[in-house]
């Protein structure tokens, strides 16, 4: 048996270098993309506790998977606080076949491993701590319905804690939020789930959508144009799929270019398109002719937040957000981003006259300001109300290459919202309802939207609401001294 004091330097170099103990121990050169979860993996950055492998079919995931679990068996812990993990998939079946065969296959190539751990067709134990330090294997019934899939991963405790999530993409969130019960009270952390981008209902595409704000998310594309693609995808074979199918083929876009289809004919934007308007570099010749913008959506309840957005053409800003603000605190900060950015326009949520005392109090400091009710009739006929309106607008300028700010709450924000076609006009849900999925209300997205109230125009055209000349402008002066896009 492995002398594990005299092994200790090695562990502590290994904890803190996982390339090394891949390389060293297990004798296999990651890929690329490999590095970069792995060294995720390893991380004590607390952005980095939840890991999400949004992949092509064929990158080596499965292989990731076992290096980071096994990296966990072998380098963490301490006396009395041992090691605790448990994997699932999407059937027992697919945990057996891929993931754990993975684990057997390269446990037997580290004499370390394969001499202090024993692999069963169940578990992965220590064997000098057989009960404490493990790595179980766990399924559900066939039959189980989502609550009792979501009892899957429950009951892992200790400071040292891993949960292991295969083929995630068809999972439901249910599991996922058992395994947030281990990240509670632990010293080392860690959820790692890997799957093909095939639904839009499962853990996988939560974690791309309505909790990106919560995981380091890492997509791995087969793409034969993407210079980061995985090598272990034959790219001949990927070209012929592409040049037979097409790359907006729902297959395509899943298997080989590892992105989610198309959403729902009834979804306004993907997340594809949320994340490339977010890494989008507009240039500045681009926005600094246009009016420049302010979208203010007050918050109507204690938990909703005050946001405001501003954007200049193609250029949306960071946003400033207030919580239990009150409204003469809320029209100063307004008035403050009019004053020192020049803004030329400022368009207020009124609706449900949530926004009337914000707006009377710029009123009353002699600030051109405008408020906006949702529900009111759209200036262009093809759209039920305002709301709709504004929204279609935002959606378009995002796709014909509007950058936002990198803010991951906002995917989900942009994404979940849906429109039906009733009587010739588009409306899109009310708040309320995206609310109920979101777990909270979209007030950046609606912030936003409220800056497309009315078409954008140059700014020498802006009339009234041309708060300065053009030429005392820097364009790139941000409304707040902390935002940036």
């Amino acid at each position: 048996m492995v002398d594990l004091v005299t092994m200790g330097a090695t562990l502590r170099r290994w904890r803190e270098n996982i390339l090394a103990f891949v390389t060293e121990e297990l004798h296999v050169e990651p890929d690329t993309w490999q590095r970069d979860a792995l060294e995720a993996f390893a991380s004590p950055d607390p952005s980095k506790r939840r890991i999400s492998l949004q992949a092509c079919v064929g990158p080596g995931k499965s292989s990731v998977l076992a290096w980071c679990a096994l990296h966990f068996l072998g380098t963490q812990g301490e006396p009395g606080e041992h090691p605790k993990g448990a994997a699932v998939a999407v059937t027992g079946d697919n945990l057996r076949d891929n993931l754990w065969a993975e684990l057997s296959k390269w446990m037997s190539r580290s004499i370390y491993l394969s001499t202090a751990f024993t692999w069963t067709a169940s578990r992965i134990f220590a064997n000098d701590h057989p009960e404490t330090w493990f790595l179980s294997a766990r399924s559900w019934p066939k039959t189980g319905n989502a609550d009792e899939q979501g009892k899957t991963l429950s009951g892992l405790h200790s400071k040292y804690v891993l949960a292991l999530i295969d083929e995630s993409g068809v999972i439901p969130l249910t599991v996922l939020r058992a395994a947030e019960q281990a990240l509670s009270n632990c010293t080392f952390g860690k959820i790692v789930q890997a799957g093909n981008p095939i639904s839009t209902d499962g853990m996988l595409y939560a974690a791309a959508a309505q909790l990106r704000h919560l995981w380091y998310v890492l997509v791995v594309t087969g793409d034969p144009d993407d210079p980061k693609r995985a090598p272990r995808v034959d790219i001949e074979w990927a070209k012929q799929q592409i040049e037979t199918y097409g790359r907006d083929n729902a297959w395509v876009a899943s298997y080989i270019l590892g992105k989610f289809p198309a959403q729902s004919f009834n979804s306004l934007l993907s997340v594809e398109e949320v994340q490339a308007a977010m890494g989008r570099h507009v240039r500045e010749d681009a926005y600094t002719w246009s009016q420049k913008r302010l979208g203010v959506d007050v918050a109507r309840f204690g938990d909703d937040r005050t946001v405001i957005f501003p954007r200049q053409g193609l250029a949306a800003f960071k946003p400033v957000v207030m919580r239990a603000a009150r409204t003469t605190n809320i029209a100063a900060r307004v008035a403050k981003g009019i004053a020192k950015w020049g803004a030329e326009l400022t368009t207020v949520d009124d609706t449900g006259t949530w926004g009337a005392g914000v707006i009377d109090n710029l009123l009353a400091a002699g600030e051109s300001v405008l408020g906006i009710v949702f529900s009111d009739q759209a200036l262009n006929p093809r759209y039920r109300n305002r709301r709709a309106e504004m929204w279609f607008e935002m959606a378009e300028w995002v796709k014909r290459g509007g950058g936002l700010p990198n803010i991951p709450e906002m995917v989900a924000e942009l994404t979940q919202p849906t429109y039906t076609f009733a009587n010739g006009k588009f409306l899109i849900e009310e708040k309320d309802q995206i609310k109920k999925r979101l777990g909270r209300s979209p007030d950046l997205a609606d912030a936003l939207a409220l800056t497309f109230a009315f078409p954008d125009q140059p700014a020498s055209l802006s009339g009234g609401f041309d708060r300065q000349s053009v030429g005392h402008v820097k364009h790139e002066f941000d409304p707040y001294a902390e935002a940036q896009r």
